[in-house]
């Protein structure tokens, strides 16, 4: 026999879950919106907000987007090897002197302007995303740590029982932390969530949290 407190948390569920596809049906109707609008100077925001992780929230505009990072010497992570690999270097994951003299070769080569760093210009030149971000997972790893690693148990374990291959009736909300896919891609996820590795699971989490708080959990993440 079902218990009154199982009865709740089940009907706790399916409001979160109808209040997510209720959100994610909005910020579709916003951005379709948009691109009517402004054609392709929106997508190419969204490419870039969604470079660097953070999608963009409802309501937000392109002028409330994250500016673009740029590489320099003493930065590292898998941006780094991205930049390294483009100019055909040795990947290493640092950015040293040899890469510094690597860029600025390039960029004599290519009429930009000869800095040694990697900004926008320099980046769309190599074909690398405009919005370069610092390695993934060294920011999940900090994502995670402190109040936010407590938070995304909190949530998981109302969300799934902390089961990452936890899948919801209806199939729209899959893992540990029920991503949609749609949400797991603009994340930087591929493929099936519930699927998904649960270190990986836990990172794109990590991530969510960073960029959106709580909301996309609505009343999971209002009782974490």
């Amino acid at each position: 026999m079902i218990s009154d407190l199982e009865r709740a948390c089940q009907a706790s569920l399916e409001r979160s879950r109808a209040r997510r596809t209720a959100v994610a049906a909005r910020l579709a109707m916003v951005r379709r919106r948009r691109r009517r609008r402004s054609g392709s100077s929106v997508a190419a925001t969204l490419v870039a907000v969604f470079a660097l992780g953070a999608p963009l929230a409802l309501g937000q505009t392109a002028a409330q987007a994250p500016a673009p990072q740029t590489l320099k010497a003493g930065s590292s992570g898998a941006a780094v090897k991205a930049l390294q690999a483009a100019l055909g270097i040795k990947q290493t994951g640092k950015f040293t002197a040899t890469t510094a003299r690597a860029v600025k070769s390039f960029q004599r080569k290519n009429g930009l302007t000869v800095d040694g760093i990697v900004g926008p210009q320099t980046a769309g030149a190599l074909g690398l995303s405009s919005g370069l971000a610092e390695d993934a997972e060294t920011a999940s790893a900090a994502a995670v740590s402190g109040d936010a690693s407590a938070t995304l148990a909190k949530i998981a374990q109302c969300e799934s029982g902390g089961d990452p291959t936890a899948i919801s009736a209806d199939g729209v909300y899959r893992g540990k932390y029920q991503f949609t896919r749609s949400t797991w891609k603009a994340m930087g996820g591929s493929g099936d969530p519930a699927a998904a590795p649960e270190a990986e699971q836990d990172q794109r989490a990590a991530a969510l949290l960073a960029a959106q708080g709580t909301a996309p959990w609505p009343v999971c993440g209002a009782q974490a």
